[in-house]
């Protein structure tokens, strides 16, 4: 059966970090990179940087200074059209394209909101921004059912599990982990999707892809949290799957680590 090795990264800005993406590559050997907050408008985008890693075909959504999402791949993409303006805010969150295996598969790649620091929608706008996306991208899905041949990854900022936090009880009220944030997550995800690093690591594992930069000494610490995610439909199968934890450590870094599925497609 054939294989597809897809990587996703929130690399805290693109043209910062080309040289971090391109020691990824060469440690992963991804068949397709989905990047989120790329930091950069179009216009500016790198365009001679996919090819020179490798990926002749490339797609890209971004802004300047903020949010941005963009695919890298070996195998020929189609932008998928008419996708929504989320929220209409025209953010620069989402992009999805279909790759052309010798039988299609449907990729999205989305950066949800963050959601600011207080969680609660009337005092805090960002939350609410949130909140929002999180429904209408349930919507958006469960339009869709049944939903076949699609892969969702991105950073997608929330924690949903317990042990995808570094204290379930202390982050219960913190914005990425809080009840309704968690309720919203797992009601987009079972609008058809399987959770692929979960299907792999038990659910009473840590498994995280984020620290905080705050905490210098996070691999001792290890106070993380699992932001970056990969679903697939049930009609694809997670081979193996890895938090490249590794690029944490690596000088002016993301917060994020790469998380790398092997998918039978």
């Amino acid at each position: 059966m054939p294989q597809l090795r897809i990587v996703t990264w929130n690399i805290n800005s693109l043209r910062l970090r080309l040289p971090l993406l391109a020691r990824v590559v060469a440690a992963l050997d991804p068949d397709v990179v989905c990047l989120q907050e790329t930091k950069v408008p179009d216009e500016a985008f790198p365009e001679t940087a996919p090819a020179s890693l490798g990926y002749p075909y490339y797609l890209r959504r971004g802004m300047k200074s903020y949010n941005g999402v963009a695919i890298l791949s070996r195998i020929p993409l189609q932008l998928l059209e008419d996708t929504p303006n989320w929220c209409d805010k025209s953010d620069c969150r989402h992009l999805a394209a279909v790759i052309a295996t010798p039988t299609p598969i449907t990729l999205h790649n989305f950066y949800v909101p963050a959601g600011g620091d207080i969680p609660d929608p009337v005092t805090n706008p960002k939350f609410a921004h949130k909140l929002g996306f999180l429904d209408a991208a349930t919507e958006y899905f469960a339009a869709q059912a049944p939903l076949t041949r699609t892969i969702l990854v991105g950073d997608l900022n929330i924690a949903p599990l317990e042990h995808d936090v570094w204290s379930h009880k202390a982050l219960r009220d913190v914005v990425s982990h809080t009840p309704i944030e968690v309720e919203k997550h797992l009601r987009w995800q079972n609008t058809g999707f399987v959770d692929a690093p979960r299907s792999l690591v038990p659910h009473d594992q840590k498994l995280y892809s984020w620290w905080s930069y705050r905490n210098q000494d996070w691999r001792i610490s290890n106070r993380g949290r699992r932001l970056d995610h990969v679903w697939l439909t049930p009609d694809l199968t997670a081979r193996s799957m890895q938090v490249f934890d590794e690029a944490r450590d690596w000088t002016q870094t993301s917060d994020h680590a790469p998380v790398l599925v092997e998918i039978t497609v």
